[in-house]
């Protein structure tokens, strides 16, 4: 006896498993902001502009579940 094989899968499951499977870059987190800040994101941008004139590569982007800005750095190490 065989074992039984599964279908093939449709494009819309191929895609669905591709998102699924994406591993985020790894990241260091510098600095958090609240998104309800008064000041908004300005904050966050001014901590990573120090950052950035101290050499170190700092992005501010928006965290969903925490509702928080944060200023990371890409590739989880930051050179001191």
């Amino acid at each position: 006896m065989t074992a039984p094989t599964a279908p093939p899968l449709s494009p819309a499951d191929i895609a669905a498993h591709a998102a699924a499977s994406y591993v985020r870059p790894p990241r260091t987190v510098l600095h958090r902001v609240s998104a309800g800040n008064p000041r908004g994101v300005w904050p966050a941008e001014e901590f990573a502009a120090q950052r950035r004139e101290e050499g170190v590569p700092a992005e501010v982007v928006y965290d969903y579940p925490s509702d928080s800005f944060l200023v990371i750095v890409r590739g989880g190490k930051v050179a001191s």
